[in-house]
């Protein structure tokens, strides 16, 4: 899977989810106080965290690379300030 096509897939779901959270919002304005409307709403806002979290690790990854190879070279770079 590209990078674009997993990004792009991430958005896909975030706009499909802040869709749904607007029609629920929409909703209680109609009916009021609903508990099963309201924990829906608060599941999608979880989802949408887990799925912000993740758009900003692939940026990062795509960005800076991946993270074994960040970790390698920050040990690489303190064990040559260390013998320096």
């Amino acid at each position: 899977m590209s990078v674009t096509m997993l990004i792009h897939d991430i958005h896909s779901q975030i706009d499909e989810l802040s869709e749904r959270r607007g029609i629920l919002w929409r909703s209680l304005a109609d009916i009021g106080r609903d508990p099963q409307t309201m924990d829906e709403i608060k599941q999608i806002d979880e989802q949408l965290q887990a799925l912000w979290d993740a758009h900003r690790a692939e940026r990062a990854r795509i960005r800076f690379g991946e993270r074994d190879e960040i970790v390698r070279r920050a040990r690489a770079e303190d064990r040559l300030d260390r013998a320096a």
